[in-house]
């Protein structure tokens, strides 16, 4: 690991077909920090995150994950690391019970303090209930509750979150903010995607902002509040200017605020 970088991204290029779904990021993500990864639909967060994962190979350009490189340390990165994914991707034909038992064994983790820890992060979640019931049967927010308690499981040093709230009642997501804290607190670190701009601002140290497979602003909400000319506005602003979303956003307002005036004055 170079200094105190846990992520590192240099000319990071994927292309597919005419497609340039990242094209040419740089970032870093350190030790200790929740580092948000924004964009609009479309604009290349989750090809990233995949490329970091190593389940896509890049084009061009380098990662580094912890020391490691995604394609040729898999492995050790996934030793490492927890990743929850937008759509749950467990086995739905297992109970959470029989999950958390495959998982400790292939981690090698104690079966009984993984029991136990399974257990207490279920119940924080309100799903203790389905602690037997097939995973195929839950609800999505249920099955993305399985799959985040899975992913802290092993205890990782770097937690990759894409979208990991969708679907979460508001008494999860205080858990899942909570544990997010946790990670840090104890010296981890989280890269987190989003389209919820509150939790963002809330929650990141550090954004990027990705759009059409280019980073468009990365750093502090007050640095990238200069990076948009956007001084002292909230992230959502900022988002919307830094996407080139601004002026259009206000022209659909006024044609909604428009068409709502006239059938109010007939």
């Amino acid at each position: 690991m170079i200094n105190n970088e846990i992520i590192s991204v240099r000319n990071l290029k994927k292309f597919f077909g005419d497609v340039k779904a990242v094209n040419g990021i740089d970032f870093d993500v350190h030790k200790g920090e929740i580092f948000g990864l924004l964009g609009p639909n479309g604009a290349g967060k989750t090809t990233t995150i995949k490329l970091l994962l190593g389940l896509l190979e890049p084009n061009e350009g380098n990662i580094s994950i912890m020391g490691y490189d995604p394609e040729k340390d898999e492995v050790e990165i996934k030793k490492n690391i927890g990743y929850v994914s937008e759509e749950p991707l467990i086995f739905k034909s297992l109970t959470p019970k029989d999950l958390f038992n495959f998982i400790a064994s292939i981690r090698k983790l104690d079966p009984d303090n993984a029991t136990e820890r399974a257990k207490e992060y279920l119940e924080s979640l309100g799903a203790l209930e389905y602690y037997e019931q097939l995973i195929a049967t839950l609800s999505h927010g249920n099955k993305q509750k399985i799959q985040i308690v899975a992913s802290i499981l092993h205890d990782p040093d770097l937690l990759i979150l894409d979208e990991p709230i969708a679907g979460l009642d508001a008494k999860s997501v205080r858990v899942i903010k909570e544990i997010m804290d946790i990670q840090i607190d104890k010296g981890g670190s989280v890269l987190f995607s989003t389209h919820i701009m509150e939790i963002a601002q809330d929650l990141c140290d550090r954004i990027a902002i990705i759009n059409k497979g280019k980073i468009v602003g990365i750093g502090t909400i007050e640095e990238l509040s200069r990076q948009a000319d956007r001084l002292g506005s909230n992230l959502e602003d900022i988002f919307l200017r830094l996407t080139e979303q601004d002026t259009s956003v206000e022209e659909i307002v006024k044609k909604l605020r428009k068409s709502f005036n006239q059938r109010k004055v007939r």
